[in-house]
């Protein structure tokens, strides 16, 4: 039998899961070939002080900022089958986790198969009809390496392991060119200290744009945080103030508020999210809309039904990611390898239809269809339980839960708090 060729793009923590799992199944899977655009492993991880584009001209990956600190513990964030190190904290810089990630690599030997500094071009699937009228498809996938040496190769599966958290979301907002201050997005943010003793608009009040305020209120910087959740109960610092969303800034350049108020600042801050971005794949090709906030139809969150093994590994938002990307990953070669057996297109795109409608029906914006929440946890049993590996422990969404618990109670102080796990179905706080 022949060996199944598959490409990974990206390696970082799917990635890197992926070719774990591709190298766990040699007798049906030939070594991953893994492309990363960069000269590290670790992805959104590895952290870059350098914000723009790199030397080759393609945009930096990385959003991470020099002092963020996982909002989950170790014991929820690790993959199911590689602990973090145990004398760690429950809440880690995030070095420590760029190192757990290089340990993962070293530990199975996935990094003999990564094509460092190599930027995948293109994408594209083959269709061939067979003797017996059935249709296979392959993958033509164009690479160019350092040197600018290109390269194209076909593979019978392509991983799509590439993120969607470096191509910034910046809404419109009218008069935007008035404002005299700085304007960025969080994704070229690295530390407050340059806006010590301003004044700072910070829009966006999900992870980023708290624990960046954070950051901004404790070297001085006056932070107006700018939302349209409800306001936001937990204590704040005395730097921070909250107001209503940005609507416009006018010719003299000051800010106008949802509310009516009016305020002039130095710096206009976006953590306003990312959009999805995959410029080497023809969207229209493969029967897929691409838009900011949603790539539809995918069959389980995971392939175009149209192309169903052109796998997109964790492309939902508000998850819990490195148990998520495993449930995906083993879910995925499970069809791959045939133990798992697919419905016809028709009936993939009639599921993903439905399913979306119901979520409308239930009041879901169209841009947060793509949002998983409290759903994760059903839908990694589900994929479990069809391919036939063993679920999440129990352990991983209680913990899970009461973090969030806690981060609502006080966002400054919940890191401070250690966890250990006792069973699969038990965890305590370490005092």
């Amino acid at each position: 039998m022949m060996l199944q060729r598959v490409a990974v793009i990206g390696a970082g923590a799917a990635g890197l899961c992926a070719a774990r799992h591709i190298q766990s199944r040699l007798n049906i899977f030939a070594p991953p070939v893994v492309f990363e655009l960069t000269e590290n492993v670790g992805g959104t991880w590895c952290y870059d002080e350098r914000v723009g584009t790199y030397d080759n001209g393609h945009p930096i990956h990385s959003s991470m900022y020099r002092n963020l600190r996982t909002n989950l513990p170790k014991e929820v964030m690790m993959f199911p089958d590689f602990p973090f190190e145990s004398q760690l904290s429950s809440f880690l810089p995030h070095q420590e986790v760029q190192r757990y990630l290089e340990r993962y690599c070293e530990s199975h030997n996935i990094r003999p198969h990564i094509r460092f500094n190599t930027v995948v071009e293109t994408v594209k699937p083959v269709v061939v009809t067979m003797e017996d009228e059935e249709t296979r498809t392959t993958w033509e996938v164009t690479s160019s390496d350092s040197s600018g040496c290109q390269k194209t190769e076909t593979f019978d599966s392509v991983f799509v392991c590439s993120g969607h958290y470096s191509d910034p979301s910046v809404p419109d907002i009218p008069g935007i060119e008035n404002f005299k201050g700085k304007v960025l997005h969080s994704h070229s943010y690295r530390y407050p200290e340059p806006f010590s003793g301003q004044s700072v608009v910070v829009l966006g009040a999900k992870a980023s744009g708290l624990d960046i305020s954070i950051e901004l209120a404790k070297v001085g910087a006056q932070v107006t945080l700018s939302h349209g959740r409800p306001p936001l109960t937990v204590p704040l610092l005395p730097g921070i103030r909250q107001s209503s969303p940005v609507v416009a800034v006018d010719k003299s350049g000051c800010i106008h508020f949802q509310d009516g108020s009016v305020s002039s600042a130095d710096t206009l801050m976006f953590c306003t999210g990312y959009n999805f971005r995959y410029p080497f794949l023809d969207s229209a090709q493969l029967g897929l809309e691409i838009q900011d906030h949603v790539v539809s139809p995918l069959y389980r969150f995971l392939m175009p039904p149209a192309f169903p093994s052109l796998f997109f590994i964790g492309i939902c938002k508000m998850i819990c990611p490195f148990p998520y990307f495993n449930c995906q990953i083993q879910f995925a070669l499970a069809v791959l390898d045939g133990s798992v057996t697919l419905p016809p297109q028709v009936q993939m795109e009639e599921e993903v239809r439905r399913e979306q409608q119901e979520k409308i029906e239930h009041g879901v914006e169209q841009r947060h269809l793509m949002l998983m929440e409290q759903e994760q946890w059903e839908y990694c049993h589900t994929l479990a339980g069809i391919a036939g590996f063993p679920p999440l422990p129990p352990t991983i969404r209680s913990l899970y839960e009461e973090v969030w618990r806690q981060r609502r109670i006080h966002p400054e102080n919940y890191r401070r708090l250690n966890y250990r796990l006792v069973s699969d179905a038990e965890w305590e706080l370490i005092k």
